[in-house]
């Protein structure tokens, strides 16, 4: 049965599925709507779904790789995805990622909800709403929210101990959730080499994990004054470990699998805190609201006017239209 093509309320949380996590649809969730919203920047990775969850909360999915995953990470529209889900009222966003893991207590399967984020993409990908005559630098010092961060990362942790523990293993063996950790986001598509991933691991003790998807995500959705969080799913110990079969999509894919329906459980209970009322400015992101607007360097006469309006389309509480008399074309 087709879905309307509308939906009349703004959505104030968006979930964006990676790589084994395409849909929702059978976990509970109930989808009301399918849209297609078009963006300054084009269309979006895949039409958005609007889904309520068991308790009634409207949300948002998108699937990063598109409905058949064929996208490749360099080919992710990451501009038209952030833009798209804004423009529907997204002030929050819950994104999932596949990830290699770069330290022996970070099990495949556990999950990981890292604090910060190392670039090595190698500029192929757009990362910015900025540029084309308007200058602008917003704070990336933290890259993922804390407050978004706390609440999964203690939600999370509860859900996971509460799984009961397979037939004739030890509880040590339970799927974990590490707090924090830096995620390596690499350009891809082809996995690390070992010398790569033996490198990763040395830049510092905190580096955690590896994927080719947190950026420019996280960035943009700065820029857009989202408020943004990334829960890390542990499919493979990359190939730095001795004695392990290097990472194959067949690894990855079998773990993604095995803990799909665990990840929709977290996010269930996750949007369920979220729903509080506690928690309302945090969901809309007030502690980011007009931060993009502050960050503009290019004085008024500067401004070129295709650039300047594509930053209106996206954020017109923070930006203004031009009078035509001062606006380069």
């Amino acid at each position: 049965m087709s879905l309307p093509t509308t939906y009349p309320n703004p959505v104030l949380i968006a979930v964006i599925g990676g790589t084994g996590i395409s849909n929702l649809t059978s976990s509970g969730f109930e989808a009301v709507a399918q849209l297609t919203v078009d963006t300054p920047w084009g269309a979006p990775s895949s039409p958005i779904t609007i889904l309520h969850t068991p308790d009634n909360t409207p949300i948002a999915f998108l699937s990063r790789h598109g409905l058949h995953h064929n996208l490749l990470p360099t080919e992710v529209p990451g501009r038209a995805n952030i833009a798209a889900l804004r423009s529907l009222g997204v002030r929050s966003i819950i994104a999932f990622s596949a990830v290699g893991s770069l330290r022996l207590e970070i099990r495949p399967r556990d999950f990981v909800v890292p604090d910060q984020v190392i670039d090595r993409t190698r500029g192929f990908r757009p990362d910015t709403f900025f540029g084309n005559g308007v200058v602008g630098h917003v704070g990336f010092a933290d890259p993922f929210d804390a407050g978004l961060r706390s609440i999964v990362s203690a939600v999370g942790t509860k859900v996971l101990a509460a799984t009961p523990t397979p037939l004739g293993l030890p509880d040590s063996d339970k799927p974990k959730l590490h707090a924090k950790g830096t995620v390596i986001c690499m350009e891809g598509p082809a996995f690390s080499t070992r010398a790569e991933s033996h490198m990763y691991r040395a830049l510092s003790p905190d580096t955690a994990v590896i994927n080719m998807s947190a950026l420019p995500e996280a960035k943009l959705a700065r820029e857009a004054e989202l408020a943004y969080v990334m829960i890390c799913m542990s499919t493979d110990y990359d190939c730095w470990r001795e004695g392990e079969e290097a990472v194959t999509v067949e690894t990855v894919m079998g773990n993604m699998r095995a803990n799909g329906e665990m990840a929709k459980t977290l996010l269930a209970e996750v949007l369920k805190e979220l729903a509080k009322q506690e928690h309302g400015d945090l969901v809309a992101a007030k502690h980011l609201e007009g931060a993009s607007g502050w960050a503009v360097c290019t004085g008024v006469e500067g401004r070129a006017k295709e650039a300047w309006e594509k930053l209106v389309w996206l954020l017109p509480g923070s930006f203004k239209p031009l009078a035509e008399s001062v606006v380069l074309n």
